[in-house]
Protein backbone atom coordinates (compact mmCIF):
# COMPACT_ATOMS: atom_id res chain seq x y z
CA UNK A 1 0.00 0.00 0.00
CA UNK A 2 1.37 3.43 -0.97
CA UNK A 3 1.26 6.04 1.80
CA UNK A 4 3.20 8.75 -0.04
CA UNK A 5 1.54 12.05 -0.95
CA UNK A 6 1.15 13.19 -4.55
CA UNK A 7 2.61 16.43 -5.91
CA UNK A 8 -0.89 17.94 -5.80
CA UNK A 9 -1.25 16.94 -2.15
CA UNK A 10 2.09 18.51 -1.28
CA UNK A 11 1.05 21.69 -3.11
CA UNK A 12 -2.10 21.74 -1.00
CA UNK A 13 0.02 21.27 2.14
CA UNK A 14 2.11 24.33 1.18
CA UNK A 15 -1.08 26.34 0.62
CA UNK A 16 -2.35 25.41 4.10
CA UNK A 17 0.99 26.26 5.72
CA UNK A 18 1.14 29.63 3.99
CA UNK A 19 -2.38 30.40 5.15
CA UNK A 20 -1.53 29.51 8.73
CA UNK A 21 1.65 31.58 8.60
CA UNK A 22 -0.36 34.57 7.41
CA UNK A 23 -3.37 34.30 9.72
CA UNK A 24 -2.39 32.39 12.87
CA UNK A 25 -0.79 35.02 15.08
CA UNK A 26 1.83 34.27 17.77
CA UNK A 27 -0.71 35.38 20.38
CA UNK A 28 -3.25 32.83 19.12
CA UNK A 29 -0.64 30.05 19.08
CA UNK A 30 0.43 30.91 22.61
CA UNK A 31 -3.16 30.96 23.87
CA UNK A 32 -3.85 27.60 22.20
CA UNK A 33 -0.75 26.11 23.82
CA UNK A 34 -2.08 27.06 27.26
CA UNK A 35 -5.45 25.33 26.82
CA UNK A 36 -5.79 22.56 29.41
CA UNK A 37 -9.38 21.49 28.78
CA UNK A 38 -11.15 19.44 26.10
CA UNK A 39 -12.24 22.53 24.18
CA UNK A 40 -10.34 25.73 23.52
CA UNK A 41 -11.40 29.00 25.12
CA UNK A 42 -14.59 30.19 23.45
CA UNK A 43 -13.32 33.57 22.25
CA UNK A 44 -10.12 32.04 20.87
CA UNK A 45 -11.95 29.21 19.09
CA UNK A 46 -14.58 31.52 17.59
CA UNK A 47 -11.96 33.99 16.41
CA UNK A 48 -10.13 31.21 14.57
CA UNK A 49 -13.39 29.76 13.21
CA UNK A 50 -14.29 33.14 11.71
CA UNK A 51 -10.89 33.34 9.99
CA UNK A 52 -11.38 29.85 8.55
CA UNK A 53 -15.00 30.57 7.58
CA UNK A 54 -13.90 33.64 5.63
CA UNK A 55 -11.58 31.34 3.64
CA UNK A 56 -14.26 28.63 3.33
CA UNK A 57 -12.28 26.18 5.45
CA UNK A 58 -14.30 26.01 8.69
CA UNK A 59 -16.11 22.75 7.90
CA UNK A 60 -13.98 20.34 5.82
CA UNK A 61 -16.28 17.39 6.59
CA UNK A 62 -19.50 19.14 5.47
CA UNK A 63 -21.10 18.49 2.07
CA UNK A 64 -20.29 21.22 -0.42
CA UNK A 65 -23.93 22.24 -0.78
CA UNK A 66 -23.96 23.26 2.88
CA UNK A 67 -20.61 25.08 2.87
CA UNK A 68 -18.08 22.24 2.95
CA UNK A 69 -14.73 22.38 1.19
CA UNK A 70 -15.09 19.49 -1.22
CA UNK A 71 -11.65 18.28 -0.18
CA UNK A 72 -10.46 14.74 -0.70
CA UNK A 73 -9.83 12.44 2.26
CA UNK A 74 -6.10 13.09 1.88
CA UNK A 75 -6.59 16.86 1.92
CA UNK A 76 -8.70 16.63 5.07
CA UNK A 77 -5.98 14.61 6.74
CA UNK A 78 -3.28 17.06 5.63
CA UNK A 79 -5.33 19.99 6.95
CA UNK A 80 -5.80 18.31 10.34
CA UNK A 81 -2.11 17.42 10.47
CA UNK A 82 -0.93 20.93 9.60
CA UNK A 83 -3.42 22.48 12.04
CA UNK A 84 -1.92 20.43 14.84
CA UNK A 85 1.67 21.16 13.80
CA UNK A 86 0.95 24.89 13.57
CA UNK A 87 -0.55 24.97 17.06
CA UNK A 88 -3.90 26.22 15.79
CA UNK A 89 -6.78 26.47 18.29
CA UNK A 90 -9.23 23.58 18.13
CA UNK A 91 -12.65 24.47 16.78
CA UNK A 92 -15.59 23.73 19.06
CA UNK A 93 -17.04 20.48 17.63
CA UNK A 94 -20.51 20.55 19.21
CA UNK A 95 -22.14 22.37 16.32
CA UNK A 96 -19.67 21.83 13.48
CA UNK A 97 -18.94 18.12 13.86
CA UNK A 98 -21.73 16.73 16.02
CA UNK A 99 -25.04 18.51 15.45
CA UNK A 100 -24.42 19.40 11.79
CA UNK A 101 -24.21 15.76 10.55
CA UNK A 102 -27.47 15.06 12.39
CA UNK A 103 -29.15 17.95 10.59
CA UNK A 104 -27.77 16.76 7.24
CA UNK A 105 -29.47 13.40 7.77
CA UNK A 106 -32.51 14.03 9.98
CA UNK A 107 -33.19 17.77 9.84
CA UNK A 108 -36.04 19.31 7.90
CA UNK A 109 -35.17 21.68 5.03
CA UNK A 110 -36.28 24.57 7.25
CA UNK A 111 -33.98 23.43 10.08
CA UNK A 112 -31.07 23.02 7.69
CA UNK A 113 -31.61 26.45 6.14
CA UNK A 114 -31.85 28.16 9.53
CA UNK A 115 -29.29 26.40 11.73
CA UNK A 116 -26.47 25.30 9.43
CA UNK A 117 -25.36 28.76 8.22
CA UNK A 118 -25.39 30.01 11.83
CA UNK A 119 -23.30 27.05 12.98
CA UNK A 120 -20.81 27.67 10.19
CA UNK A 121 -20.48 31.40 10.90
CA UNK A 122 -20.30 30.91 14.66
CA UNK A 123 -23.43 32.96 15.30
CA UNK A 124 -24.86 29.98 17.21
CA UNK A 125 -22.77 28.35 19.93
CA UNK A 126 -24.06 24.92 20.96
CA UNK A 127 -23.82 22.61 23.95
CA UNK A 128 -25.02 19.03 24.40
CA UNK A 129 -27.78 17.94 26.78
CA UNK A 130 -27.35 14.18 27.08
CA UNK A 131 -26.08 13.03 30.51
CA UNK A 132 -28.17 13.40 33.66
CA UNK A 133 -27.53 12.60 37.32
CA UNK A 134 -27.93 8.82 37.30
CA UNK A 135 -28.10 8.61 33.49
CA UNK A 136 -24.63 8.76 32.02
CA UNK A 137 -23.40 5.48 30.56
CA UNK A 138 -26.98 4.18 30.82
CA UNK A 139 -28.26 7.12 28.79
CA UNK A 140 -31.57 5.48 27.90
CA UNK A 141 -32.64 5.83 31.56
CA UNK A 142 -32.82 9.64 31.21
CA UNK A 143 -35.74 11.31 32.97
CA UNK A 144 -35.89 14.89 31.66
CA UNK A 145 -39.46 15.11 30.35
CA UNK A 146 -41.08 16.94 27.48
CA UNK A 147 -44.88 17.03 27.57
CA UNK A 148 -47.00 18.26 24.67
CA UNK A 149 -48.89 21.51 25.17
CA UNK A 150 -50.49 22.73 21.95
CA UNK A 151 -47.72 23.38 19.42
CA UNK A 152 -45.03 23.24 22.11
CA UNK A 153 -43.30 20.88 24.49
CA UNK A 154 -42.94 21.76 28.17
CA UNK A 155 -39.52 20.53 29.34
CA UNK A 156 -38.65 19.74 32.97
CA UNK A 157 -35.52 18.07 34.34
CA UNK A 158 -31.77 18.49 34.50
CA UNK A 159 -28.64 17.72 32.48
CA UNK A 160 -25.14 17.39 33.90
CA UNK A 161 -21.49 17.56 32.74
CA UNK A 162 -22.70 19.96 30.05
CA UNK A 163 -19.53 21.28 28.45
CA UNK A 164 -19.52 25.05 27.77
CA UNK A 165 -23.18 25.48 28.73
CA UNK A 166 -22.11 28.75 30.40
CA UNK A 167 -21.08 30.03 26.96
CA UNK A 168 -23.71 28.40 24.76
CA UNK A 169 -26.77 30.10 23.29
CA UNK A 170 -28.35 26.79 22.15
CA UNK A 171 -28.47 23.21 23.42
CA UNK A 172 -29.38 20.00 21.57
CA UNK A 173 -31.14 17.87 24.09
CA UNK A 174 -32.54 14.38 24.65
CA UNK A 175 -35.88 14.33 26.47
CA UNK A 176 -38.40 11.69 27.41
CA UNK A 177 -41.72 11.96 25.62
CA UNK A 178 -43.08 8.47 26.38
CA UNK A 179 -42.55 6.16 29.37
CA UNK A 180 -44.91 3.35 28.36
CA UNK A 181 -42.49 1.07 26.48
CA UNK A 182 -38.80 0.30 26.20
CA UNK A 183 -36.70 3.21 27.52
CA UNK A 184 -35.04 3.78 24.14
CA UNK A 185 -38.41 4.00 22.40
CA UNK A 186 -39.66 7.07 24.25
CA UNK A 187 -36.84 9.59 23.67
CA UNK A 188 -37.02 12.70 21.48
CA UNK A 189 -34.27 15.02 20.16
CA UNK A 190 -34.93 18.76 20.67
CA UNK A 191 -33.12 22.00 19.79
CA UNK A 192 -33.53 24.56 22.58
CA UNK A 193 -32.35 28.19 22.85
CA UNK A 194 -30.50 28.72 26.14
CA UNK A 195 -32.24 32.06 26.73
CA UNK A 196 -35.64 30.35 26.99
CA UNK A 197 -37.37 31.19 30.29
CA UNK A 198 -36.86 28.47 32.89
CA UNK A 199 -33.26 27.46 32.01
CA UNK A 200 -30.61 27.81 34.74
CA UNK A 201 -26.90 26.96 34.40
CA UNK A 202 -24.81 26.10 37.48
CA UNK A 203 -21.02 25.69 37.23
CA UNK A 204 -19.06 22.52 38.08
CA UNK A 205 -15.36 23.10 38.79
CA UNK A 206 -13.22 20.03 38.09
CA UNK A 207 -10.28 18.58 40.02
CA UNK A 208 -7.99 20.30 37.53
CA UNK A 209 -9.43 23.66 38.61
CA UNK A 210 -11.25 24.21 35.30
CA UNK A 211 -14.76 25.53 34.80
CA UNK A 212 -15.58 23.61 31.66
CA UNK A 213 -18.68 21.63 32.61
CA UNK A 214 -22.00 22.60 34.18
CA UNK A 215 -25.38 21.39 35.35
CA UNK A 216 -28.38 22.72 33.42
CA UNK A 217 -31.87 22.88 34.94
CA UNK A 218 -35.13 23.05 32.95
CA UNK A 219 -38.21 24.34 34.78
CA UNK A 220 -41.33 24.48 32.56
CA UNK A 221 -39.26 25.44 29.52
CA UNK A 222 -41.48 25.93 26.47
CA UNK A 223 -40.00 24.57 23.21
CA UNK A 224 -41.80 24.63 19.82
CA UNK A 225 -42.44 21.21 18.30
CA UNK A 226 -40.84 22.63 15.16
CA UNK A 227 -37.54 22.34 17.07
CA UNK A 228 -37.78 18.55 17.13
CA UNK A 229 -35.23 16.71 14.97
CA UNK A 230 -36.64 13.46 13.62
CA UNK A 231 -39.96 11.91 14.66
CA UNK A 232 -41.21 12.03 18.22
CA UNK A 233 -40.03 9.09 20.34
CA UNK A 234 -37.29 8.20 17.82
CA UNK A 235 -34.60 10.44 19.25
CA UNK A 236 -32.55 7.44 20.38
CA UNK A 237 -31.71 6.69 16.74
CA UNK A 238 -30.72 10.31 16.18
CA UNK A 239 -28.64 10.35 19.36
CA UNK A 240 -26.70 7.21 18.44
CA UNK A 241 -25.91 8.65 15.02
CA UNK A 242 -24.57 11.84 16.63
CA UNK A 243 -22.42 9.88 19.09
CA UNK A 244 -20.62 8.17 16.19
CA UNK A 245 -19.27 11.61 15.19
CA UNK A 246 -18.52 12.64 18.77
CA UNK A 247 -16.53 9.49 19.42
CA UNK A 248 -14.51 9.04 16.26
CA UNK A 249 -15.23 11.54 13.52
CA UNK A 250 -12.69 14.22 14.32
CA UNK A 251 -9.30 12.55 13.93
CA UNK A 252 -7.05 12.55 16.99
CA UNK A 253 -3.82 11.16 15.54
CA UNK A 254 -2.29 14.42 14.22
CA UNK A 255 -2.84 16.17 17.57
CA UNK A 256 -1.41 13.23 19.50
CA UNK A 257 1.61 13.08 17.17
CA UNK A 258 2.38 16.70 18.08
CA UNK A 259 1.97 15.88 21.77
CA UNK A 260 4.33 12.93 21.39
CA UNK A 261 6.92 15.24 19.85
CA UNK A 262 6.50 17.58 22.83
CA UNK A 263 7.06 14.65 25.20
CA UNK A 264 10.28 13.67 23.43
CA UNK A 265 11.56 17.25 23.57
CA UNK A 266 10.60 17.47 27.23
CA UNK A 267 12.39 14.21 28.08
CA UNK A 268 15.50 15.39 26.26
CA UNK A 269 15.68 18.45 28.57
CA UNK A 270 15.19 16.52 31.81
CA UNK A 271 18.49 15.33 33.34
CA UNK A 272 18.81 11.65 34.20
CA UNK A 273 22.11 10.18 35.38
CA UNK A 274 24.87 11.17 32.97
CA UNK A 275 22.42 12.11 30.24
CA UNK A 276 18.75 12.93 29.84
CA UNK A 277 15.51 11.09 30.53
CA UNK A 278 15.28 10.40 26.79
CA UNK A 279 18.44 8.26 27.09
CA UNK A 280 16.91 6.05 29.79
CA UNK A 281 16.14 2.61 28.21
CA UNK A 282 12.87 1.93 30.04
CA UNK A 283 11.52 5.38 29.20
CA UNK A 284 12.52 5.01 25.53
CA UNK A 285 10.73 1.65 25.40
CA UNK A 286 7.50 3.22 26.64
CA UNK A 287 7.89 6.02 24.09
CA UNK A 288 8.36 3.49 21.30
CA UNK A 289 5.24 1.59 22.34
CA UNK A 290 3.23 4.82 22.25
CA UNK A 291 4.57 5.68 18.80
CA UNK A 292 3.61 2.27 17.38
CA UNK A 293 0.09 2.52 18.82
CA UNK A 294 -0.24 6.03 17.45
CA UNK A 295 0.72 4.94 13.94
CA UNK A 296 -1.95 2.25 14.06
CA UNK A 297 -4.51 4.85 15.18
CA UNK A 298 -3.55 7.14 12.28
CA UNK A 299 -4.19 4.38 9.72
CA UNK A 300 -7.52 3.57 11.37
CA UNK A 301 -8.61 7.21 11.26
CA UNK A 302 -7.69 7.45 7.58
CA UNK A 303 -10.02 4.52 6.93
CA UNK A 304 -12.77 6.30 8.87
CA UNK A 305 -12.22 9.50 6.87
CA UNK A 306 -12.57 7.47 3.68
CA UNK A 307 -15.96 6.13 4.82
CA UNK A 308 -17.16 9.60 5.80
CA UNK A 309 -16.07 11.02 2.44
CA UNK A 310 -18.41 8.51 0.78
CA UNK A 311 -21.29 9.86 2.88
CA UNK A 312 -21.17 6.99 5.37
CA UNK A 313 -21.15 7.33 9.16
CA UNK A 314 -18.07 6.31 11.15
CA UNK A 315 -19.97 3.29 12.49
CA UNK A 316 -18.43 1.05 15.15
CA UNK A 317 -15.02 2.27 14.06
CA UNK A 318 -15.71 5.43 16.06
CA UNK A 319 -15.83 3.35 19.25
CA UNK A 320 -12.55 1.68 18.37
CA UNK A 321 -10.96 5.05 17.62
CA UNK A 322 -12.25 6.63 20.83
CA UNK A 323 -10.94 3.91 23.11
CA UNK A 324 -7.60 3.81 21.32
CA UNK A 325 -7.03 7.57 21.22
CA UNK A 326 -8.09 8.02 24.86
CA UNK A 327 -5.74 5.27 26.04
CA UNK A 328 -2.85 6.79 24.10
CA UNK A 329 -3.56 10.28 25.42
CA UNK A 330 -3.81 9.10 29.01
CA UNK A 331 -0.54 7.19 28.75
CA UNK A 332 1.12 10.15 27.05
CA UNK A 333 0.03 12.63 29.72
CA UNK A 334 1.20 10.17 32.38
CA UNK A 335 4.68 10.10 30.85
CA UNK A 336 4.71 13.90 30.70
CA UNK A 337 3.79 14.08 34.37
CA UNK A 338 6.53 11.62 35.27
CA UNK A 339 9.02 13.57 33.16
CA UNK A 340 8.55 16.89 34.99
CA UNK A 341 8.87 15.29 38.43
CA UNK A 342 8.11 17.58 41.35
CA UNK A 343 6.98 20.37 39.01
CA UNK A 344 3.88 18.22 38.53
CA UNK A 345 2.55 19.09 41.98
CA UNK A 346 -1.23 19.59 41.69
CA UNK A 347 -2.22 23.08 40.56
CA UNK A 348 1.36 24.38 40.39
CA UNK A 349 0.56 25.27 36.79
CA UNK A 350 -2.20 27.66 37.92
CA UNK A 351 0.44 30.16 39.05
CA UNK A 352 1.35 30.95 35.48
CA UNK A 353 -1.98 30.14 33.85
CA UNK A 354 -3.67 32.77 36.03
CA UNK A 355 -1.32 35.41 34.71
CA UNK A 356 1.34 35.49 37.44
CA UNK A 357 4.11 34.39 35.08
CA UNK A 358 6.84 36.04 37.17
CA UNK A 359 5.99 33.65 40.03
CA UNK A 360 6.50 30.49 37.97
CA UNK A 361 9.69 28.70 38.99
CA UNK A 362 9.51 25.65 36.73
CA UNK A 363 10.32 25.03 33.10
CA UNK A 364 7.90 26.48 30.55
CA UNK A 365 7.05 23.03 29.22
CA UNK A 366 5.78 21.99 32.68
CA UNK A 367 3.13 24.70 33.05
CA UNK A 368 0.09 22.84 31.68
CA UNK A 369 1.10 19.23 32.26
CA UNK A 370 -0.76 18.57 35.52
CA UNK A 371 -4.05 20.11 34.41
CA UNK A 372 -3.97 18.23 31.11
CA UNK A 373 -3.18 14.98 32.92
CA UNK A 374 -6.18 15.44 35.22
CA UNK A 375 -8.51 16.49 32.41
CA UNK A 376 -7.53 13.47 30.31
CA UNK A 377 -8.75 11.12 33.07
CA UNK A 378 -12.35 12.03 32.17
CA UNK A 379 -11.92 11.16 28.50
CA UNK A 380 -12.57 7.45 29.12
CA UNK A 381 -16.01 8.40 30.48
CA UNK A 382 -17.42 11.29 28.43
CA UNK A 383 -18.87 10.56 25.01
CA UNK A 384 -19.71 7.06 26.23
CA UNK A 385 -17.56 5.21 28.72
CA UNK A 386 -14.82 2.76 27.76
CA UNK A 387 -17.08 -0.12 28.77
CA UNK A 388 -19.93 1.14 26.56
CA UNK A 389 -17.54 1.34 23.58
CA UNK A 390 -16.38 -2.23 24.20
CA UNK A 391 -19.99 -3.45 24.21
CA UNK A 392 -20.62 -1.68 20.88
CA UNK A 393 -17.49 -3.22 19.39
CA UNK A 394 -18.42 -6.68 20.68
CA UNK A 395 -21.87 -6.46 19.11
CA UNK A 396 -21.22 -4.58 15.87
CA UNK A 397 -17.74 -5.83 14.96
CA UNK A 398 -17.36 -9.24 16.62
CA UNK A 399 -21.03 -10.26 16.41
CA UNK A 400 -21.16 -11.34 20.05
Amino acid sequence: MDFTFSDADEAFRREVREFFDGHLTPEMRDAAARVTTVFADKDLAMRWQQILADRGWAAPAWPEEFGGTGWSVTQKYIFAEESAKAGAPGLIPLGLRMLAPVLFRYGTPEQQQYYLPRILSGEHYWCQGYSEPGSGSDLSSLKTRADRDGDDYIVNGTKIWTTHAHFADHIFCLVRTDSSGRPQAGITFLLIPMNAPGITVEPIVTLAGDHEVNQVFFDDVRVPQANRVGPENEGWTVAKYLLEFERGGGGSAPRLEVALGELKAMAAREPQGQGSLLDEPAFRRRLAELEIRLQALAFSELATLARMSRGESPGAGSSLAKNTSVAIEQDLTTLKLEAIGYYGLPHANLISLNGANEAWVGADHAETVTARYLNARAASIFGGSQEVQKNIIAKAVLGL
